[in-house]
């Protein structure tokens, strides 16, 4: 029989009170109500550092209409977010070299999506990131805290400007 580890903390997060409206509508609105880490902004996207990252450079990529389903998308939507994959990617590369990614959409809480807007994921990920604290508090330990991840960022941004 298999072993499982359980982060207890991930329930207690979902749990917990929440700004009144969507996180994201929040930020692309540029309100007081919550923490904004965006790095990268046009009119119909943002590019923001997940104030909880499962690694440094952990990016959130979301349109600025509210919407939850991948298939809300326009076709120029889709062009831009894939655009702006590919250019984050080349960044995360520039800045933390790491040796894979997970990217991905979570669409709805069993999913794990636990901001109801749509928004892509991007994870850098190392060999061998596990550490003891994952396995036995089940806790991350973060190297680089978000508001440095999103200052190093933007470093790069202003270094490497573009725009779709």
């Amino acid at each position: 029989m298999s072993e499982y580890f359980f982060n207890f903390e991930k329930m207690a997060y979902l749990k917990t009170p929440k700004p009144k409206g969507c996180i994201l509508c929040l930020i692309s609105e540029s309100s007081n109500e919550v923490q904004n880490l965006t790095v990268w902004e046009n009119e119909q996207f943002i590019v923001t550092v997940n104030l909880y990252p499962y690694n440094p450079g952990h990016l959130l990529i979301a349109p600025r209409r509210h919407i939850t389903d991948i298939r809300a998308l326009t076709p120029h939507e889709e062009e831009q977010l894939h655009t702006l994959q590919r250019r984050f990617l080349t960044i995360l590369d520039r800045i933390y070299s790491p040796s894979a990614y997970n990217i991905g959409f979570n669409m709805g809480l069993p999913a794990g999506a636990s901001i109801k807007h749509l928004h892509l994921h991007i994870i850098p990920r190392y060999p061998r990131e596990t550490g003891i604290a994952d396995l036995i508090a089940g806790k991350r330990v973060l190297v680089e805290s978000p508001i440095e991840t999103m200052n190093r960022i933007k470093a790069q941004l202003h270094q490497n400007p573009f725009h779709l």
